[in-house]
């Protein structure tokens, strides 16, 4: 089983709902569940977004891994992101300078 599927097992199991209870509220078979349940069938994003929807619960919560926590993960890698974005942008500004520097330079001769 894979972690969706197990995290949707859960979710289901939390809920006190059966295979049958979700498959009709999703409108699909039970046995389409039971696919999606143990990892036999992959999910779209649109089915995805849907049992999250039905569980009250983000697609994060869904998809990552017991013991993870979605949202420090997501704030970690953003302050990396916003690291790298300040560090290209100062780039960014020195290459400007030289570009000006060398149309300066050009423009006198």
């Amino acid at each position: 089983m894979n972690t969706i599927g197990k995290n949707i097992r859960q979710l289901r199991q939390k809920n006190s709902w059966s295979q049958g209870e979700v498959a009709k509220r999703l409108n699909i078979s039970i046995p389409a569940f039971s696919k999606i349940e143990t990892g036999i069938t992959d999910i779209n994003i649109s089915r995805l977004a849907q049992i999250a929807s039905l569980f009250d619960v983000s697609t994060m919560d869904i998809i990552s891994k017991e013991g993870e926590n979605p949202q420090s993960l997501n704030f970690e890698e953003i302050n990396k992101l916003k690291e790298k974005l300040s560090q290209r942008e100062e780039e960014i500004i020195k290459l400007q300078k030289k570009v000006i520097d060398l149309y300066e330079e050009i423009r006198e001769k």
